[in-house]
């Protein structure tokens, strides 16, 4: 069970994401308060790998104001995200992005009939043998 705290307008509330009964509509969420649940995100990360702005950055490759600006919820380049998440081992927040090649039924059934079924059968050669000799 995943709790994440996330500070909107001053305010700290715990959310259970994996809960039925709390859901977190993301499409009904402004970009900025997105950013600012990225934001949060990372920043508990970090500290909850008690893990300092100028180490984490220094790992990253990136400035200390950078990585300061990413958890304040200031907009960043997504190569910085990617950096930042990538040390703190959390990249696994990526996998649904993950495009998945889907076979439809048709096409795979296709495929199963034009499978070989047996091996063909070894043709024999005639061998002639013609020598000059």
């Amino acid at each position: 069970m995943r709790i994440f705290v996330i500070f909107n307008h001053h305010k700290v509330q715990n959310i259970n994401l994996m809960s039925e009964k709390t859901i977190i509509n993301l499409n009904k969420m402004s970009d900025d308060a997105i950013i600012q649940t990225i934001a949060d995100f990372v920043k508990h990360h970090r500290l909850q790998q008690n893990v300092t702005q100028k180490s984490l950055a220094e790992k990253a490759g990136i400035n200390r104001t950078t990585l300061s600006d990413l958890e304040l919820g200031k907009r960043s380049q997504l190569i910085t995200l990617i950096q930042v998440l990538r040390i703190l081992n959390k990249l696994q927040v990526f996998e649904s992005f993950e495009v998945k090649q889907q076979i439809s039924p048709i096409k795979l059934a296709e495929m199963e009939m034009k499978k070989r079924q047996k091996a063909s059968r070894q043709k024999k050669y005639k061998t002639t043998n013609k020598t000059d000799w």
